[in-house]
């Protein structure tokens, strides 16, 4: 390695390196190494990595996950040292190949990134897999939550900042204007072009002033009426919105309550949480289920490297999303 560039490597990320590199086969000791770690670290750590031993530690672990491919440790140690929009990319790849497409990970996606993100994670999809993204997401037979993902999409306003108390005012009225159709189903048209004309920041501002004007969260309208699958993809947009920290301690809960854990859906929702708030989603976690997240993950989960990981990630810096 040429003078210069060693001397712009801090001591502390190089002694890391030098320890990832020399306990590669120690799992635990790389999730211990790597959890506590910022975006910003890490990206330093990967870059330092490949100064010093001239190999990609992101493409290491993959080909350990590869040759490992039962191995969660190994998977998720590899998505949590992938570029934000190149997670997001597998993240979205994984849900799209299902059987039955995971909408729910791809609302998760489109209502936490902007516009500038989701346009880098569609040219990661793009040349990771040859293949697009907006292309993919769409079924036959369509299913509703397409309509609401490429609405969310479309919209060249969907992610500034500012926000109207005024437009969410009028917003609030017209999310309890449609839903006054005939047999109490939804007006989808109103809806969407909603959505499509909205910031993620306005939309959730609407949502807050339709509790303040009608005494309940919209959730509960969609809940009371002839629910149907936009009502229920829609609901689901809604809580990703309005209340994510709520969203993701109820989805944890859902994959460690069952006796064998989902661990695809945990790994996806523990690695969201740390880019959401951690900390809101142990707090929420814990008014809900009146326990610690940490605890459910020790009492679902068995002893092991892959525990140890979650674990640690509880305490994760939190990421810039």
């Amino acid at each position: 390695m040429a003078l210069s560039s060693r001397s712009s490597i801090s001591p502390s990320c190089e002694s890391a390196c030098q320890e990832i590199h020399a306990k590669w086969n120690q799992l635990k000791f790389l999730g211990e190494t790597l959890a506590s770690r910022t975006p910003a670290e890490r990206q330093q750590i990967k870059e330092t990595y490949r100064a010093m031993y001239h190999e990609d530690l992101v493409e290491h672990l993959h080909k350990a996950w590869m040759a490992n491919s039962k191995d969660e440790m190994f998977d998720i140690l590899y998505m949590w040292m992938l570029e934000l929009h190149e997670r997001d990319a597998m993240v979205a790849r994984d849900a799209v190949e299902r059987s039955n497409v995971d909408y729910k990970a791809l609302i998760e996606m489109y209502t936490r990134r902007k516009s500038n993100q989701l346009f880098f994670i569609k040219q990661a999809y793009l040349a990771k897999f040859k293949r697009h993204l907006d292309q993919d997401i769409i079924s036959e037979p369509p299913h509703p939550c397409q309509r609401i993902l490429l609405a969310l999409a479309a919209s060249h306003k969907s992610h500034h900042d500012d926000v109207s108390p005024h437009i969410a005012k009028c917003d609030a009225k017209r999310l309890y204007e449609a839903g006054k159709g005939s047999m109490g189903s939804i007006d989808e048209s109103a809806i969407l072009e909603m959505f499509s004309k909205r910031s993620i920041p306005q939309l959730k501002l609407a949502f807050c002033c339709y509790k303040h004007i009608y005494g309940h969260d919209y959730t509960k309208t969609l809940k009371r009426e002839n629910s149907g699958e936009f009502e229920d993809s829609l609901r689901v947009v809604v809580c990703c919105i309005y209340n994510p920290s709520k969203y993701y301690s109820k989805m944890l809960h859902t994959s460690l309550k069952e006796a064998d854990a989902d661990k695809r859906l945990l790994t996806r929702m523990m690695l969201g949480s740390a880019e959401v708030d951690m900390e809101e989603v142990k707090s929420a976690f814990l008014k809900r289920y009146r326990k610690k997240l940490e605890d459910a993950i020790c009492e679902s989960l068995p002893d092991g490297d892959y525990r140890d990981f979650l674990v640690a990630l509880t305490n994760a810096p939190i990421s810039a999303s």
